[in-house]
């Protein structure tokens, strides 16, 4: 600030997984490579504060697997956003999501881009170049952005980041999972046709996969900030959990309740839906759903609308809780991802 000079900021969303940390790094080094004559310093910034890093343990076992170390990322507690943007200085490029939360509604101005593979929520300013496009992973449309680029710019640890984020995303490319598109397998295939010593696909997301489920180290409020989404109503905010163990083994940790309502106390919480994934040996995924409020009547009203939703239909089967406060299901539609389930639970608060 002090030697006025432009900042523009690539970062992913809140949750900051694999995608969204992937998307940031690789296209601001493509942008940083590639702009004209750039006045700008292009800076990747992984939108958690870097003491929550260690959550991320499929983000942690990648970047160490290509010789990126964690001293060279920038984490949002360490870049102030907000002053960059009063003093004029800050360009923004959100991957992986294109809605900022309401605290960084201020910082909306800023943005001069968006690649993002969710439906648009809102429009942008004409001005906006704006990318949303229905596939599996956010990382292909980078993969895509910097194919078109000079050929020289993508190099081998960049092409193994964005091959093997893909591969995650999409469950290996696999039809049954319902999350791969032609466009992902194009860029998978386009890494591995200029990068011919990539690793095998099946030990990457094997790799990867273990690594994202390993929650052996972590406390249950670990769990819940792994992979955490956050809905605000009017009134209500919910907090909205992927958890990588089955409910049965979610529902026996000790002091499971103290923990549910100490991490919803702490946050201003009203209640907490935790979707739990796990994968059988085909990687064909396997969904439970609980749903904790103290709050009976948000707790009531949260499930129906799960129970009742057809858009799409998660074909919900309830199972037996061990306290009133939890509401326990299986999710017979396995398809059903947390990406499919937020606006139903958007719509309820």
């Amino acid at each position: 600030i002090r030697r006025h000079e432009e900042i523009h900021v690539v970062m992913g969303n809140e949750a900051c997984d694999l995608d969204s940390t992937v998307s940031a790094l690789a296209l601001a080094y493509f942008l940083a490579k590639t702009s004209p004559a750039p006045k700008a310093t292009f800076i990747p910034v992984l939108n958690i504060p870097r003491a929550d890093f260690a959550l991320r343990t499929e983000t942690t076992f990648l970047l160490r697997e290509q010789g990126i170390p964690a001293t060279s990322l920038i984490f949002r507690d360490e870049i102030d956003l907000g002053r960059l943007h009063r003093a004029g200085l800050l360009s923004l490029t959100l991957v992986d999501h294109h809605v900022l939360p309401g605290a960084d509604a201020a910082l909306e101005e800023a943005v001069v881009e968006v690649l993002d593979h969710r439906p648009l929520e809102r429009d942008r300013a004409p001005s906006c170049q704006v990318t949303a496009e229905p596939v599996g992973s956010c990382a292909t449309l980078v993969t895509e952005r910097i194919a078109q680029g000079p050929p020289d710019v993508l190099d081998r640890p960049t092409a193994a980041l964005l091959h093997g984020t893909i591969l995650l995303d999409c469950v290996n490319l696999s039809p049954a999972a319902g999350k791969v598109t032609p466009r992902d397998v194009a860029c998978v295939s386009l890494l591995e046709a200029r990068f011919p010593e990539l690793p095998a696909r099946d030990a990457v997301f094997e790799a990867l996969q273990a690594a994202k489920f390993d929650v052996s180290g972590l406390t249950t409020e670990q769990m819940l900030r792994k992979d955490l989404k956050v809905l605000s109503g009017d009134e209500l905010v919910l907090a909205v959990s992927a958890i990588y163990v089955d409910l049965e083994t979610f529902l026996r940790r000790p002091g499971l309740l103290q923990d549910l309502d100490a991490f919803c106390q702490a946050r201003g919480y009203a209640g907490l839906v935790a979707m739990m994934i796990s994968f059988n040996e085909r990687n064909e995924p396997s969904r439970q759903l609980a749903v904790y409020s103290q709050r009976e009547t948000l707790r009531s009203a949260v499930c129906q609308a799960l129970e009742e939703a057809t858009t799409p239909s998660l074909c919900l089967q309830p199972l037996r809780s061990p306290w009133s406060c939890v509401g326990a299901y299986a999710q017979g539609n396995a398809l059903a991802s947390r990406k499919k389930v937020l606006p139903i639970l958007r719509a309820a608060l």
